[in-house]
């Protein structure tokens, strides 16, 4: 969609990333961790996203010849710009697997590579994880109401820009079956959907005039928008004659939409009509400004409707717009590293770490991580972040660590999953999670806590450097 090149960053990477190269730092080893600090939407968790399109942008970043004319124009300096023009991205990554469930606090991914590579690579790496993962959490919210019915992404209309391209990925990793969006459709291999549009009834005379030319041009695929007018005055009554004449020549209305109202109310009133008029095979599909809290509803209301459109709140992950992810160094020249606060919860967690999921004797996941250096086993006990006196016994739990490597030297180290894969992953994981943790409103808070080694670390380093300062 986007020709991602070595300028899709913010300016201030490069400025540092020069400063680098002339003070010969640029090839020293260093540590990068991503993590957030709170769930969206007031949720229990996060469903990451947005790993595989990252993966590939790393393999193919270059300095373009015309980024490189825009940076000597900034006044960026000739040998620096010999650097950039040779630039290939040649560091690990370790991560979770896409579609993982997350929590706040957790590195989700480590970047290990020379210090001006893991700079030049920050601002696509949060730019990337953080709208994809919003945007599936937000998904995968709608699907946990919306039962067994197609969930359908109507938002490009809507979305920030190009934004909504990656929305739709997003949306798909969530749990929705398929978008309108057709570049988004064709590029990663899902359903592309649509219906009509309110102007194509009314460029007709009349409105069934306009239900029979669309029947005769999809007789495949038709979808009847039936409230331009009067829903259930004209609307349904024409869609069922249509219905009828497409039957009568051997296809198959597949479904009206409903676009405005009470669509409740609207939906049962139809459904009785079609079922009177023995349409009972045609679907109720329903759109207009709708998100988890109307689908809920609708289906606390026994609404009869088999497939949700839902545009805006999804593809601009409303109310809250933004995942509050961050990229800190947590290493460089092998030694930790570490952000001190006033906040106490802004503190980084210094080092090369690992973070393990925590199950109980049945292979269940217990609603804890534990993040630990990387070179240690399963703790015997796991430490509250900041709280001194709060602990977890952790003797009769197993634990699998989650930060695998996906990319070594610059290149994927391992299959890259298809979107369908990554989906069924998330409503796996959502099954496994214990309810409390996932139920949809005041959501249990999920434990992420700290091995006594990593506490030990944070703390002495943090002593140290206010002694210092």
């Amino acid at each position: 969609m986007l020709n991602i090149t070595g300028n899709y960053t913010d300016l201030y990477q490069i400025s540092m990333a020069q400063v680098y190269f002339h003070e010969n730092k640029h090839l020293n080893p260093a540590v990068f961790d991503y993590f957030f600090r709170k769930n969206p939407f007031q949720g229990g968790y996060t469903v990451f996203a947005g790993l595989g399109t990252l993966l590939n942008a790393l393999e193919s970043l270059r300095f373009s010849e015309d980024d490189l004319r825009f940076l000597a124009n900034q006044g960026f300096k000739a040998d620096f710009l010999g650097y950039l023009a040779d630039f290939r991205f040649t560091g690990t990554l370790k991560s979770c697997h896409e579609g993982d469930l997350v929590f706040p606090g957790a590195p989700v991914v480590t970047v290990h590579a020379d210090l001006i590579e893991a700079q030049l690579i920050e601002t696509l790496l949060l730019n990337t994880l953080n709208f994809q993962s919003l945007i599936a959490t937000k998904a995968a919210r709608i699907r946990s109401v919306a039962g067994v019915a197609a969930l359908l992404d109507f938002g490009l209309r809507r979305a920030q820009g190009a934004g909504g391209y990656y929305a739709s990925r997003a949306a798909v990793i969530g749990g929705f079956n398929g978008t309108s969006h057709v570049k988004a459709a064709q590029d990663f291999e899902v359903p592309a959907v649509g219906t009509m549009a309110h102007s194509f009834v009314q460029s007709y005379d009349n409105e069934l005039s306009a239900f029979r030319a669309f029947a005769e041009d999809q007789p495949n695929n038709t979808v009847l928008l039936v409230d331009s007018y009067d829903t259930l005055k004209s609307g349904v009554p024409n869609a069922i004659t249509v219905g009828l004449e497409m039957a009568a020549r051997g296809h198959s209305l597949k479904a009206i939409r409903l676009d405005s109202g009470d669509l409740a109310y609207l939906s049962k009133q139809s459904r009785q009509m079609l079922d009177s008029a023995g349409l009972h095979h045609v679907k109720i599909a329903a759109s207009n400004q709708l998100d988890e809290h109307v689908i809920k509803s609708l289906q606390e209301q026994q609404a009869p409707i088999d497939i949700f459109g839902v545009g805006t709140s999804l593809v601009i992950g409303r109310p809250d717009g933004a995942l509050d992810g961050v990229y800190k160094l947590a290493q460089y020249r092998d030694k930790p590293r570490i952000k001190l606060s006033e906040n106490t919860a802004k503190m980084t967690l210094p080092g090369h770490k690992q973070v393990l999921r925590l199950y109980n004797s049945q292979n269940q996941p217990i609603g804890a991580d534990v993040v630990t250096l990387a070179d240690e086993t399963k703790p015997d006990i796991m430490l509250h972040s900041f709280e001194p006196f709060k602990s977890m016994d952790l003797h009769k739990l197993t634990a699998k660590p989650l930060l695998k490597p996906v990319m070594k030297a610059g290149q994927c180290c391992e299959t890259q999953p298809t979107l369908k894969d990554i989906a069924d992953h998330v409503q796996f994981q959502l099954t496994q999670m214990p309810q409390d943790y996932r139920r949809f409103d005041n959501p249990h808070e999920y434990k992420v806590g700290l091995s006594p080694g990593l506490k030990h670390q944070r703390d002495s380093l943090a002593q140290q450097l206010r002694r210092q300062a």
